[in-house]
């Protein structure tokens, strides 16, 4: 286990952007919530496994949430999800700076993806925007399994470049 104190900067500082990724994928607030919180309980049980070495914490962070994410759409797509707007929780707007922040990432990455090419950017958005496994995008695109993979990993090099000048 962590520290406290340092878990709940992290979560001050990435919880706004985890959640809207949780919520791109399960598509349902309450449910992204639940997965926002499931994934800080992970962070928080597994902080020791964090190696910097094979990654950036953003992205570790990232790939936690998608996998919850992923799980929660298997999981409550078997289920009949309720109409009843007061078994949701509420879903928060961020403040006007926030807005402001996120607009500027959002433009960053947009530019960046636009640098890409065709099957890196396609790729990139299929598994980490609509939550895609390699094996599901390679089938998608009928391309090599092999192939789709090497296309996500350049993808997310030249994006990490350009995203970093």
């Amino acid at each position: 286990m962590g520290s406290r104190t340092a878990l709940k900067r992290l979560y001050e500082l990435e919880s706004r952007r985890l959640y809207g990724i949780a919520l791109r994928i399960v598509g349902r607030p309450e449910i992204a919530a639940d997965v926002l919180q499931d994934a800080f309980l992970q962070v928080w049980q597994n902080a020791k496994n964090f190696d910097p070495e094979r990654g950036a914490g953003g992205a570790w962070l990232t790939g936690i949430v998608r996998f919850r994410a992923l799980d929660a759409v298997r999981k409550f797509g078997r289920e009949i999800p309720s109409e009843d707007p007061t078994l949701g929780d509420e879903v928060f707007e961020p403040d006007v700076i926030e807005r402001l922040d996120a607009e500027a990432e959002a433009r960053a990455l947009t530019r960046c993806l636009r640098r890409l090419d065709d099957r890196q950017r396609r790729c990139v958005v299929l598994a980490f925007v609509d939550g895609f496994s390699h094996a599901e995008i390679a089938e998608r695109l009928a391309a090599p399994l092999g192939s789709v993979k090497s296309w996500v990993r350049r993808g997310l090099l030249a994006l990490r470049s350009c995203l970093e000048a």
